[in-house]
C-alpha cells in the first residue's frame, strides 16, 4: 500500500520544526548574555517552574521552556509517525529524532550540574542544530509535494548535483560545530574563519550547478534562491557579529548590538543548514543517473 499525504500530520511536523527553531533562538540568546549558570539547579529553575523574572534567568528558564515544549511535541510526532506512517523509514526518523532531544534534554542537565563544561556545552549546541535538520527532513518527507508524482530530471553533468548538495550539508554542520566552539570558547576565531571559507564555497558552488543546469525545475530554482539569500546574510552577519564582538571588549556585559547580531548570526547558520538540507532532499527526489537520459532518448527514438 502506498502511503498517502497526511496534511493534519504535515502541519504538525511544520509546527515542531518552528518551535525548534524558536527554541535555537532561545539557547542563542542564553549563550549571548552568558546567562548559562543563572539558575543553578536543573530541572526546576530555583526550585520552582516560576522563578523570579530577572536578569539572566528569563533567558535560562524561557530556554527550559521552550525546550519542555519541544520535547512534549516530539514525543507526539514519534507517536504519530509511529501509529499512521507506512514508511518505515520516515517512522525510524521520528524515533530517532525523539532520542536526540531526550539526550539533548540530559545535555543541557549536564551543562548546568557541570558548570558549563566547554565539550558538554558544544556537543549540546550541536545536538540541536542535529535535531533541528531532523524534524526539518520529516516536514519535507511528509509534505504533500514529496507524496506527488514529481518529474523526474536527468543530471549528466559532473560533479553531480546531489553529491555537491550533500557536501554542502556536511560542511555546514562542521560549521555550525566550529561556531559552537568558538562561542563557548573552545579555541579562536582562525578554524571558523576557514570553515566559513569552505562552506562558501560549496554552498555557492551547488546553487551554481543547480540554478544552470536545473532551472527548469521550479523546487531546485527555488532552492537556489534561498542557498544565496541565506548565505549572504549569514556572511554579512558574520562580519558584523565579530566587529560588535570587538567593539564591546571594553564591556564587562555583552552589549544589546553584540547580542543581536551573535544571535541572528547563529539562527541563521541553522537556517542555512535547513536549506541545504532542502536541496541535497530535492535532488535526491528529483534528479536521476545519466543513463536513464540515454534509455530516454533511445525510447523516444524507438517510438518515433
Amino acid at each position: 500500500m502506498a502511503q498517502t499525504y497526511n496534511r493534519r500530520l504535515h502541519v504538525y511536523a511544520v509546527f515542531t520544526a518552528c518551535c525548534t527553531f524558536l527554541l535555537l533562538v532561545a539557547g542563542a540568546l542564553v549563550t549571548s548574555n552568558d546567562a548559562g549558570l543563572s539558575v543553578p539547579d536543573w530541572p526546576l529553575s530555583y526550585g520552582s517552574v516560576t522563578p523570579p523574572w530577572v536578569g539572566g534567568i528569563r533567558y535560562e528558564h524561557s530556554h527550559r521552556v521552550v525546550a519542555t515544549l519541544v520535547g512534549l511535541l516530539t514525543i507526539g510526532l514519534a507517536i504519530w509517525l509511529g501509529r499512521s506512517e507506512l514508511r518505515r523509514w520516515v517512522r525510524r526518523l521520528g524515533y530517532f529524532a525523539l532520542a536526540t532531544v531526550v539526550a539533548q534534554g540530559i545535555l543541557g542537565g549536564i551543562t548546568v550540574k557541570f558548570f558549563l563544561p566547554i565539550p558538554v556545552s558544544v556537543a549540546h549546541a550541536t545536538l540541536g542544530q542535529l535535531f533541528f535538520g531532523l524534524v526539518v527532513s520529516i516536514a519535507i518527507f511528509t509534505a504533500r509535494w514529496w507524496h506527488s508524482d514529481v518529474p523526474q530530471a536527468e543530471d549528466p553533468g559532473s560533479p553531480r548535483a546531489g553529491s555537491l548538495a550533500a557536501w554542502s550539508v556536511a560542511a555546514v554542520f562542521l560549521q555550525l560545530i566550529l561556531g559552537a566552539a568558538f562561542r563557548h570558547k573552545g579555541f579562536g576565531i582562525v578554524p571558523h574563519l576557514i570553515g566559513a571559507a569552505v562552506v562558501s564555497v560549496l554552498v555557492f558552488w551547488t546553487a551554481g550547478v543547480l540554478r544552470r543546469r536545473f532551472e527548469q525545475v521550479p523546487a531546485l530554482r527555488g532552492s537556489v534562491r534561498l542557498l544565496h539569500v541565506l548565505l549572504g546574510a549569514q556572511l554579512l552577519l558574520g562580519g558584523a557579529a565579530w566587529w560588535s564582538r570587538v567593539w564591546s571588549a571594553e564591556f564587562p556585559q555583552p552589549m544589546p548590538p553584540m547580542v543581536i547580531l551573535t544571535v541572528a548570526h547563529t539562527v541563521v547558520g541553522a537556517l542555512v543548514l535547513a536549506s541545504t538540507l532542502g536541496a541535497a532532499l530535492i535532488c535526491r527526489r528529483v534528479l536521476g543517473p545519466a543513463q536513464h537520459a540515454v534509455v530516454g532518448a533511445q525510447s523516444q527514438q524507438a517510438a518515433l
